[in-house]
């Protein structure tokens, strides 16, 4: 039966987080003052190209950065409560509170392990009982996946499970302790187009059901048009808009967030053609002044604003959603219905 969940709480909040890592080159900041909210029992999607510090975010938020990289300002709140990041805090909530799908499955599993003994080393990090009953937990959790017969393919080894069997454990591995907040970071990659939809539709079950929070990592518009409420843009590790899904794919601002949504194939266009755009995402390693977005904006032109100053993400109407742009007052858009969008 599935939880009832209040959601108009708040479970995770990252207020004006920015990470560091430090390189041989020196440091480098893929998180810049990012702030995000998780409700609890809705599904939020985090959209950008790659290298707009989607990932980067979540894994500051569970302390799960590589090598030299270290969470340098901002709050991570969980249920209320601030996180200390240089304690054990993430670590305690990691997995038991907050789980995480990553992107590749295959290279997420250990090969050496029957998928029984990696689920259940998860259960027994946290809770304290017997490889028995952890066992007994890891094939109840498979078939809340959709494994069949679990019992038995709990012993199996991950070669011997097809991709889309191997993202299911992937997600039993996530949802073995029930957490709050499921983060997916592009939960199908490499899966053809059937198997994508069937893990899609999996998690939006899984939500319900469990009553959990989703985080959908994704550069899929589809994907955000189907299964999202709340919707976050990212570019050069920077929000520059958020708000309800109806607002980022029906009636955006942000001259980034319009880029990508036109940029979307629509077989029921007119124009065939793709709309591309212009340029490529700036290394981390070098970020221009301003406006991240500015080399490849065609609002910016040679508005010396646009080159000289970061732009906050402000709200311009009570219900409007949030957007980092300097000439927002003038973009403000006529709503265009865009059904169907990466149908």
């Amino acid at each position: 039966m599935p939880v009832h969940v209040e959601t108009s709480g708040v479970v995770l909040e990252l207020r004006n987080l920015r990470s560091r890592i430090d390189t041989q080159r020196g440091p480098v900041f893929p998180v810049n003052d990012v702030t995000l909210e998780c409700h609890r029992g809705r599904t939020l999607a985090v959209v950008g190209e790659s290298g707009s510090g989607k990932s980067m975010t979540f894994l500051s938020a569970l302390g799960l950065l590589p090598a030299g990289g270290v969470v340098e300002s901002g709050e991570i709140v969980f249920e209320g409560r601030t996180l200390d990041t240089t304690t054990t805090d993430q670590r305690r909530l990691r997995g038991k509170s907050i789980g995480m799908i990553f992107q590749d499955a295959l290279a997420g599993l250990n090969p050496a392990f029957t998928i029984g003994q990696q689920i259940g080393d998860v259960i027994r990090h946290h809770d304290k009982v017997s490889r028995k009953a952890a066992r007994a937990q890891a094939v109840e959790t498979l078939g809340l996946v959709g494994i069949p017969e679990p019992a038995q393919r709990v012993d199996y080894y991950p070669h011997q499970l097809s991709g889309g069997m191997r993202q299911r454990v992937m997600i039993a591995m996530g949802i073995a302790l029930r957490p709050q907040v499921l983060v997916a970071d592009e939960p199908t990659t490499a899966l053809d187009v059937t198997v994508q939809a069937q893990i899609m539709e999996l998690l939006d079950r899984l939500r319900t059901e469990l009553g959990m929070s989703l985080v959908i990592i994704t550069h899929d518009l589809g994907v955000v048009a189907r299964y999202a409420e709340e919707v976050a843009v990212m570019y050069s590790g920077r929000v520059v808009e958020r708000g309800t899904v109806e607002q980022i794919l029906q009636s955006s601002i942000h001259p980034y967030t319009r880029a990508l949504r036109d940029s979307t194939p629509r077989p029921d266009a007119d124009d065939a053609g793709l709309r591309a755009i212009p340029g490529q995402p700036p290394s981390i390693r070098s970020l221009p002044n301003g406006c991240s977005f500015h080399p490849r904006c065609a609002v910016a032109r040679d508005r010396a604003v646009c080159f000289e100053t970061v732009p906050p993400l402000r709200r311009l109407a009570p219900d409007g959603q949030l957007t980092a742009c300097h000439h927002a007052e003038e973009l403000l858009p006529v709503p265009v219905v865009r059904e169907g969008v990466g149908a």
